[in-house]
């Protein structure tokens, strides 16, 4: 990932790097759609704040 500019916003520093991506074959789009799938469902697992609700935990 490209390192963050105090005045630039890094989400979008990270849109443009995707678009500048240039795709050879449908293949290659899947496989960089996939790598962004893979880093949002990452991302919200991370986030995820549910607590364990099973009751043998209590």
């Amino acid at each position: 990932m490209t390192k963050a500019k105090s005045d630039v916003d890094k989400n979008l520093q990270n849109v443009v790097e995707d678009l500048e991506q240039t795709v050879v074959n449908s293949h290659h789009a899947q496989q960089l759609q996939q790598d962004s799938n893979d880093r949002r469902h990452q991302d919200a697992l991370n986030h995820d704040k549910t607590e364990d609700r099973d009751p043998s935990h209590s």
